[in-house]
């Protein structure tokens, strides 16, 4: 059985390239993955994977663990950026097998005439380069740019669940001609029904699932969707030939209290599953308002991606109570400013300055404060000068050092903030609400889950 190494560009704090709050390591690593699940799905062939989640890997790393392996290809996965449009190929400008040619040739060829007769792609040939993991590998490779992140007509195809089935789906059937991967029985030509218990919003909730199935002794795994421009993870419990399996399948899942349907793919029709719960419309927001979520929702969810984030939930619901400003949302901005508290930019954690205050170029750090409760405090205080012309609460002392250098009540809304706190910033404020939407989406899948646990545990009493 022939062994290909599939590598998501990027990751972990190297975003790649980004653009309107979209980053290429998320695309890179979504396509990999379903790449990775047609090829296992439909073909006999061991895959391995250069990373599955969203962490950092260095050039050398990705190359080091190929070259152990002793695969057969390497395929590396990329978004493009720089103004251009379409899909290229790239192997190394040196000295290369003629396999990797050929290679690249097949795919390359059979990928364009695929996606071209479905969707608008530029050809934009099959070039060569002085890339690490081209250069460095033992075996094929090759790496394919897959539109351009900060093309707007290409960005609007990456946001399409239809079209991201198809650009994984066309690349690994390219993959697996070129390398001649035997086919595995009952669903050459046909459609396979895969069974679907569960689509998410946040990834831990899914791995939940998966853990809840895989305890029943259900076979399941994770496999990302972008719907509308945001990312879903479903679960997958079993996938079959035969749709009166995968409707046996269903009922068997529903018997034992999971939701559960099917998605039928290999058609060119796939229909994109329901997400649990859609993402609630966000505009014109006001900063000023009520919390609508809890301090430990806050903590909760931060912590899905930054496990070692601090807790600062009851500050940021203390305080924006006591300044009429919505708490939650400050602190999905603070969210935002810092990548999850990992401050990854220019502010460094010991500042405890998580809005970013005073940081206004390269060199100039910004504002530092004594604790997180009075990082906090400052954040929220220059808040309120931007959303308010009233005096500001004496409660507690002003320590947000640039609060008179605002335009008071400048900015009433959250994407107020646009080219004012942060500059050009023209999407600023829609980050915020973006980051505020996925919070909002973990506390109502964690109150679903409570649910069925409480409801679980009545029946048993019956």
């Amino acid at each position: 059985m022939k062994t290909i190494i599939i590598d998501p560009g990027h990751g972990g704090s190297d975003p790649g390239a980004t653009y309107k709050g979209n980053e290429e390591k998320t695309l890179n690593l979504l396509t990999a993955l379903k790449v990775r699940d047609y090829l296992k799905e439909h073909y006999q062939v061991t895959i391995l994977m250069t990373r599955s989640e969203n962490k950092t890997m260095s050039l050398s790393e990705r190359t080091n663990f190929a070259n152990t392996t002793n695969a057969d290809f390497y395929l590396s996965i990329h978004h493009n950026a720089g103004g251009g449009s379409g899909f290229e190929s790239y192997t190394f400008n040196g000295n290369v097998p003629s396999i990797t040619l050929s290679y690249q040739s097949m795919i390359h060829n059979d990928y364009i005439s695929a996606i071209k007769k479905k969707h608008t792609v530029i050809d934009r040939g099959k070039k060569r380069a002085n890339f690490h993991v081209l250069r460095e590998t033992k075996m094929p490779a090759l790496l394919v740019e897959i539109l351009f992140i900060d093309n707007d007509r290409d960005l609007a195809l990456l946001s399409n669940t239809v079209f991201m089935n198809d650009a994984a789906r066309f690349l690994a059937e390219g993959v697996a001609k070129s390398l001649s991967l035997p086919e595995k029985s009952g669903i050459p030509g046909g459609k396979l029904f895969k069974v679907i218990a569960g689509s998410f919003t946040g990834r831990k909730n899914a791995e939940e699932r998966v853990t809840e199935l895989k305890q029943k002794s259900y076979n399941a795994f994770i496999t990302p969707e972008v719907i509308s421009g945001k990312t879903y993870y479903r679960v997958q419990a079993g996938a079959f030939a035969d749709r009166e399996n995968a409707e046996n399948r269903v009922a068997e899942l529903k018997r034992k209290s999971f939701d559960a349907f099917i998605v039928a793919e290999g058609s060119g029709n796939e229909t994109p599953p329901p997400p649990t719960t859609a993402p609630p419309p966000l505009k014109d927001v006001t900063i000023l308002g009520e919390s609508l979520l809890k301090p430990h929702q806050l903590n909760e969810f931060v912590r899905t991606v930054n496990p070692s984030a601090p807790l600062l939930g009851d500050y940021y619901f203390k305080y924006g109570n006591e300044y009429g400003i919505r708490g939650d949302i400050a602190c999905a901005q603070a969210i935002h400013e810092t990548n999850y508290f990992r401050f990854t930019g220019q502010v460094k954690p010991d500042q405890n300055n998580f809005a970013g205050l005073g940081t206004t170029g390269p060199g100039v750090d910004g504002a530092s404060f004594k604790t997180p409760e009075e990082g906090v405090l400052a954040h929220i205080q220059h808040l309120f000068a931007y959303a308010s012309n009233e005096r500001l609460p004496e409660s507690y002392p002003l320590l947000d050092p640039r609060f008179s250098l605002v335009s008071r009540g400048s900015a009433r809304y959250w994407t107020g903030l646009n080219g004012k706190w942060a500059v050009p910033g023209t999407t600023y404020g829609q980050s915020i609400l973006n980051v505020y939407s996925r919070n909002l989406n973990h506390a109502l899948e964690e109150m679903e889950r409570q649910k069925k646990i409480i409801q679980s545990r009545i029946d048993l009493l019956k």
